[in-house]
């Protein structure tokens, strides 16, 4: 029975290190997991962003009899657009609409990644026009846009509000192309945009996940070489490896020269007898 206690012990330690092994696996599978299912949804214009880009092509619109509208996308969903607009209305997209024979369409096509990819997010800038339109005109209009500052790099930080700012800086950029005469109506200014807020660093951003379950295995590392070492003491211990029940190596060593010291002192004791 009590060879059998240290042999229990070591099951249970063992047990223990298995298990914090599956405990510190499964929440790196679980932080992986929702790492790659983190922010990846592209965010639709905002109720106030669409109603006032509405308006303002509403009155370009009617002055230079040419319809302008807009269309968000997102790249991983091969279903209808996030958001449409135009001088028509909030969701109403000026691409064969027969109330619109000749129309200018700004598309932003946005695809946001998984967090835990080595890509990186992206946007892809189309204007588009009717048939009737030279696609000359149209890759110009769409080179505007860039250089009133409206890049990828504004359409991927926030969609809603570039596609748009895009869309009403349209009757401008289309009367740099020519395709339409002057509104009297005032077009906002086409400066460059505010700049967003700071977005700081994508690498942690993208490798958060990873991070912890580096922590992770230096824990458990830590945790085998504590176990280790506890073992190592015990096993080194002294009187640690004899039967049970038998004497420590120390203790016959002290009683095997109590005799002997006695013997010293009989003989001592004779020879002063004698002398």
């Amino acid at each position: 029975m009590t060879a059998g206690k240290p042999a229990a012990k070591n099951r249970t330690a063992a047990w223990a290190v298995w298990l914090t092994i599956g405990l510190v696996v499964a929440g790196c599978v679980a932080a992986g997991v929702l790492n790659n299912d983190g922010n990846s949804t592209v965010p639709a214009p905002a109720a106030d962003e669409r109603a006032d880009s509405v308006a303002i092509l509403q009155r370009t619109s009617a002055e230079q009899g040419l319809c302008y509208g807009w269309e968000l996308v997102d790249y991983y969903d091969y279903g209808a657009p996030l958001n449409v607009g135009s001088n028509l209305g909030d969701g109403v997209a000026v691409e064969e609409n027969p109330g619109c024979p000749r129309w200018v369409q700004v598309t932003a096509n946005i695809g946001y990644v998984s967090e835990s990819s080595e890509s990186n997010d992206f946007a892809r800038i189309q204007v588009t026009g009717s048939p009737d339109i030279d696609s000359a005109d149209l890759w110009q209009v769409e080179q505007g846009l860039e250089r009133l500052g409206l890049t990828e790099d504004v359409f991927v930080d926030d969609p809603g509000w570039a596609v748009t700012r895009a869309a009403v800086m349209l009757p401008l950029l289309a009367v740099e192309a020519g395709l339409a005469e002057p509104a009297d109506t005032p077009v906002p200014a086409a400066a460059s945009p505010s700049p967003l807020p700071d977005a700081g660093s994508d690498y942690l951003r993208d490798r958060w996940g990873w991070l912890l379950a580096t922590v992770g295995l230096l824990l458990l590392a830590a945790l085998f070489v504590t176990v280790g070492v506890v073992q190592r003491r015990r096993t080194t211990a002294p009187g640690r490896g004899a039967t049970p029940g038998a004497p420590s190596r120390s203790g016959r060593e002290r009683r095997a020269a109590v005799p002997a010291q006695r013997a010293g002192a009989g003989a001592d004791g004779r020879t002063r007898e004698k002398a």
